[in-house]
């Protein structure tokens, strides 16, 4: 079997990693997969970018450019949601491409930002190929967005749209969303990595008639590990008689990430508890998500290795998701694999992740003071926590288990 993966960066995002590590996890059980991407940065053979000359360089700067002034255009020359929406206007053509042309199997993952537009992926799905869709975000099902917050619109059709701060009902989303329709016919099999997005799915005009699995992202088991926190913390120059608070996200001060709840909850935590420290890893552009913090922080900037990241997960006493959606929870699995325990919200794809009280804990959607209450619970309660986030993901999310579901989802569509 043949299986190629198409996503727009070969390791940057939570998509990325993702769709990077079935690929992996896909070829080690014996399947002949292979990731066609626009951005490769590594030298896997296994990964084939499709900027392969000076040419398609160009042209996918060019694309990147033009979907987003054509967004910039419609938001009134706004940079606000500049990158929360993505219109597909534009992309490479890859339908004759020989790594699609061969598989047996077409695999989506997250295809924005100048890779593939709504013109190809109606193209692939008129090829006759088996089209396996897992959806990383709310995008696939929604006119322009890639997470709602709350419209909800794209459950019938788009249109004045929030994040465009639009009053028109026919306006960019909507003429989107239009385009969209072939997705309902398509006849592509949708993979959910969470209950609460095949729910968010079921919704949409798009989608509630296709069939939608639930499979979650697969994690590198043997990368992500328990290790000593005493090592962990001196090779990482952490302090070895504090309490450390986690959070970690591509980019911290993205909205979405909650970290506004977060810095209440650490607030009411050091009251409580003075040993505590937060140290945070990921980007940070705008550093007055900063400001006015009355407990020690720790910044560790962007990590790229993933066996530091590691290190980092064993090294702290809990891992904290605060965001406001969350389609899976990727740092979640890591933390656990590592054997620290979780605070998250309770609202979305996370919970199927974390059993309340028994691997991690899961507070009161945007409650701080739970937030809080759970950072404190998870101090108390760690080494049973630890043990039990470990057995959770080798039984649930580790390469063997979700690879096996997937290849069971591939041998049901090629029959």
């Amino acid at each position: 079997m043949k299986v190629v993966l198409l996503n727009t960066s070969e390791h940057t995002g939570g998509a990325a990693i993702a769709a990077n590590r079935l690929m992996k996890a896909l070829i080690d059980i014996g399947i002949e997969a292979k990731t066609l991407t626009l951005n490769k940065q590594t030298d896997d053979e296994n990964v084939v970018s499709i900027q392969s000359s000076f040419f398609k360089r160009q042209l996918a700067l060019l694309n990147f450019l033009w979907e987003r002034w054509v967004i910039f255009l419609h938001n009134r020359f706004s940079r606000e949601n500049l990158f929360r929406v993505s219109i597909a206007n534009t992309g490479f053509d890859i339908s004759r491409h020989p790594l699609v042309k061969d598989a047996d199997i077409i695999h989506i993952h997250w295809i924005n930002q100048g890779f593939l537009s709504l013109r190809t992926l109606k193209k692939l799905a008129s090829s006759g190929k088996p089209i396996v869709w897992t959806m990383h975000d709310m995008w696939p099902i929604t006119g322009i967005c890639h997470y709602s917050w709350g419209c909800e619109k794209f459950t019938n059709e788009c249109g004045g749209c929030p994040l465009l701060h639009s009053q028109k009902h026919k306006d960019l989303s909507y003429r989107i969303f239009k385009e969209k329709k072939f997705i309902a016919q398509s006849g592509i099999h949708f993979v959910a990595v969470s209950s609460w997005l095949k729910n968010m799915s079921l919704q949409s005009v798009l989608t509630k008639n296709l069939k939608i699995s639930v499979i979650p992202n697969v994690i590198d088991i043997q990368i992500f590990h328990p290790s000593n926190k005493t090592s962990a913390r001196k090779n990482l120059s952490l302090p070895l008689d504090k309490k450390i608070v986690l959070m970690g996200a591509l980019r911290i001060d993205d909205p979405v990430k909650g970290f506004v709840f977060l810095k209440e909850a650490m607030r009411l935590v050091y009251v409580k508890n003075q040993d505590a420290v937060l140290v945070l890893f990921g980007n940070t552009k705008q550093q007055d998500v900063l400001n006015n913090i009355s407990f020690p922080i720790i910044q560790m900037g962007f990590i790229k290795d993933t066996s530091t990241i590691a290190q980092l997960y064993a090294a702290a006493d809990v891992n904290i998701v605060p965001s406001y959606y969350e389609t899976f929870g990727q740092t979640i699995t890591e933390s656990m694999a590592c054997g620290c325990p979780s605070v998250t919200f309770n609202n979305s794809g996370q919970t199927d992740i974390i059993d309340h009280q028994i691997n991690g804990y899961l507070a009161k959607y945007q409650d701080s003071e739970d937030l809080a209450k759970g950072i404190l619970w998870c101090f108390d309660n760690y080494k049973l926590l630890s043990t039990e986030a470990r057995k959770k993901v080798e039984n649930s999310y580790s390469e063997d288990v979700v690879g096996k579901k997937y290849i069971r989802l591939y041998n049901s569509l090629i029959r």
